[in-house]
């Protein structure tokens, strides 16, 4: 599974919220299916992760590289995948 192009997929074609605060909230509110977070996230985002029962991956590249794979020119330490549109990346949490 190539999970950039995976994570593009699930952006283009289903739900998924970028940044640590829409992350956050999907996640207080039981939406989210997957979490995603970058190697260099802050203290705070993998706080966070460390506190939920939900499947985490953790992005290898930094938080520019994950913003790229997401195709935005932005910074993001994390995301949450709400629906998977027609991806497979709920696949990478098995991984």
């Amino acid at each position: 599974m190539d999970f950039n192009a995976s994570l593009r997929k699930a952006v283009k074609t289903g739900t998924v919220f970028l940044g640590r605060n829409k992350t956050q909230e999907s996640i207080k509110e039981g939406k989210a299916k997957l979490v995603v977070v970058a190697r260099n996230s802050p203290e705070s985002v993998k706080n966070l992760v460390n506190e939920i029962d939900i499947p985490v991956y953790v992005y290898e590249g930094s938080s520019v590289q994950l913003g790229k794979a997401c195709g935005m020119p932005y910074v993001v330490s994390a995301l949450a995948v709400v629906e998977p549109g027609e991806s497979d990346i709920l696949n990478a949490a098995r991984v």
